[in-house]
């Protein structure tokens, strides 16, 4: 469920043409929440709603209204229940927003790969995108090592020589070997990626826009389908 919401979230995001510092923040306050409080399979939209209604108000200069919110759900639910779930959020949360979310990480460690053009910059948030929707690996690892292995993945996968070095291991304080089971994983999900249900990642980086990165072949090397993947 929690794979579904965040499938329709990067769709919506697209649409607002948010950041990816409000995307990356939306999921932390949802993965947040969640953790202190079960939440009703009829009101995980409402949750995704919340949480994108505070990160935009949070990061963006415009943010949308609680109206488009309305329109967006089909009318499911009303100005006054998104309100309530902003209010109910934020005090689960005890209105703490700033936090590392992944995108402070690959931010700082697209610009540590030296030899890193836009085609690699797209590589990677498509596979730290996939590795954020899949929730064995967002509890499994750190956003650092997301980050990290989702740089490394893309190296790996461009072919890039040699796929870490020393800066790398510098600014990321991770070794290659340290990053190999989360790398496989997330290549595991862009090998799957084209035949999963969900495709909205899929299709956002087939795009000629984002380089049609989602097409390029995953490195044999790394590609292990990993338990549960899709």
């Amino acid at each position: 469920m929690r794979a579904i919401l965040v499938d329709w979230l990067v769709d919506v995001h697209n649409k607002f043409e948010l950041s990816p510092e409000t995307f990356y923040l939306i999921i932390n306050i949802i993965d947040r929440f969640l953790a202190r409080k079960a939440v009703p399979r009829r009101e995980l939209q409402l949750l995704g709603i919340g949480a994108m209604l505070i990160a935009s108000k949070y990061e963006e200069i415009w943010a949308p209204e609680v109206n488009d919110f309305v329109c967006l759900s089909d009318r499911a639910y009303t100005n006054e229940q998104i309100l309530m779930m902003e209010k109910r959020i934020l005090g689960k949360l005890e209105w703490t927003m700033t936090l590392p979310t992944p995108y402070v990480f690959l931010a700082r460690f697209i610009k540590a790969s030296k030899d890193s053009d836009h085609e690699m910059e797209n590589l990677v948030y498509f596979l730290a995108e996939l590795g954020i929707m899949h929730y064995n690996t967002s509890i499994m690892y750190s956003p650092s090592m997301i980050a990290a292995s989702a740089v490394y993945a893309a190296r790996c996968t461009l072919k890039k020589a040699p796929g870490w070095d020393e800066t790398l291991k510098l600014h990321t304080g991770f070794t290659e070997p340290q990053l190999i089971d989360c790398a496989k994983h997330l290549v595991g999900f862009h090998g799957a990626a084209s035949k999963n249900k969900l495709q909205v990642i899929y299709r956002k980086y087939s795009s000629s826009e984002r380089g049609a990165v989602a097409l390029l072949q995953p490195p044999k090397a790394l590609l292990v389908v990993p338990p549960n993947g899709h």
